[in-house]
């Protein structure tokens, strides 16, 4: 069970993260880029299905606290 959840988050974040990106890169904001890159990249990386939803939710937030 966890190899599938662990495969419908990443899908998940991976495309509000292509969101993020597209974003960043037509709106010429550095912070949104980098973010929505790093959600696309993020889920190849963790094994475990909790932190791949904090770091993600985390990730998420960012542009909205930080204004560059």
């Amino acid at each position: 069970m966890t190899d599938e959840a662990l495969m419908l988050w990443g899908v998940v974040f991976s495309s509000i993260g292509l969101g993020f990106f597209i974003y960043g890169k037509k709106q010429h904001r550095l912070i949104p880029l980098i973010s929505g890159l790093a959600l696309m990249v993020l889920p190849y990386f963790i094994d475990s299905v909790a932190l791949l939803v904090s770091a993600c939710i985390a990730l998420i937030a960012l542009p909205y606290f930080i204004r560059l």
